[in-house]
């Protein structure tokens, strides 16, 4: 009988344990799969980060290639500029001076100042004079320098003008004689350098012809000068007053000092030889100790 009860027991628990089985392969199937989903849900998580990497990665090297550009854009802009300032800088001019007009009287002589100017030197430049004749320009003179060392051969195109200026100077100005009315107005002077290739510049100089020079009034002129004058000679007055005086007093402080010190050895030569210091007074002191020694040598 109790054989009988232990094999179902024993049959119940294999039947039991057959039961679960099935279950327990269930469930290892589904955490099989959770597993196999989270490792592709992670997977896929790294190739997203990884794809988010690789876009800012190009998003940052394209940011700095279009900064490489407008870096080198830059600089473009700043050599050009560069290379603009210094061709400007070499670049030919021609000047008149300062003061662009002159004021002369008729009959007289004048000379039209021009000169030029260039950093890389000329090769062949030309020049000329014109004068501008109610809007047509007249030619006066012309000529063209081979280089900076030799005088051009100016052709003269006026019996009243002469050409008065040096290449080696960089000077082309000219000489207008025995002025008349009819030459007042503006006169051009013109250069062209071929060694520029080709660059040319101008500039223009009044003549005004009057009967008589306008006499200057310097009256104002003249007052403020004999003021300046007079204000800077009183100036050096006082100096001078200044220093007598400084010089005066000093001569009587040393008389003061010197009459102090005769007297003072004059009072030092009480109880003494005539010319010589009195001797100086003992302190109470000393005599006491005199008079201590004296009574000890009596006893």
């Amino acid at each position: 009988m109790l054989h009988v009860l232990a094999d179902l027991l024993y049959c119940r628990a294999l039947r039991t344990s057959s039961d679960k089985r099935p279950f327990e392969d269930q469930a290892k199937v589904k955490a099989g799969r959770h597993t196999e989903g989270t490792r592709q849900i992670s997977s896929a998580a790294k190739r997203t980060r990884r794809a988010a990497a690789m876009e800012a990665q190009r998003n940052s090297r394209s940011f700095l290639h279009r900064c490489a550009r407008s870096g080198d854009a830059v600089h473009a802009s700043v050599v050009i500029t560069l290379l603009v300032g210094v061709w400007c800088a070499q670049a030919l001019e021609v000047s008149v001076g300062k003061v662009h007009f002159v004021e002369v009287m008729n009959g007289s002589s004048v000379l039209l100042p021009c000169t030029y100017s260039s950093c890389i030197g000329i090769k062949n430049l030309y020049f000329n004079w014109q004068y501008n004749d109610n809007g047509t320009m007249v030619k006066i003179c012309e000529a063209v320098i081979p280089t900076e060392l030799v005088e051009p051969n100016v052709k003269i195109y006026h019996e009243r003008v002469e050409f008065v200026g040096s290449s080696k100077e960089s000077n082309i100005s000219i000489l207008l004689w025995n002025v008349t009315f009819e030459d007042e107005g503006e006169y051009t002077c013109f250069a062209r350098n071929p060694k520029e290739k080709d660059r040319n510049h101008s500039a223009i100089f009044t003549l005004i012809v009057v009967d008589q020079l306008r006499e200057v009034d310097n009256t104002l002129t003249i007052i403020i000068v004999s003021v300046i004058g007079g204000v800077i000679g009183l100036v050096i007055i006082i100096m001078v007053i200044k220093a007598v005086v400084v010089h005066i007093l000093n001569k009587a402080q040393e008389k003061n000092k010197e009459c102090l010190v005769s007297s003072s050895g004059n009072d030092n030569t009480e109880n003494g030889l005539s010319g010589s210091k009195a001797e100086t007074k003992a302190s109470p002191k000393v005599l006491w100790a005199q008079l201590f020694m004296s009574g000890q040598r009596l006893r």
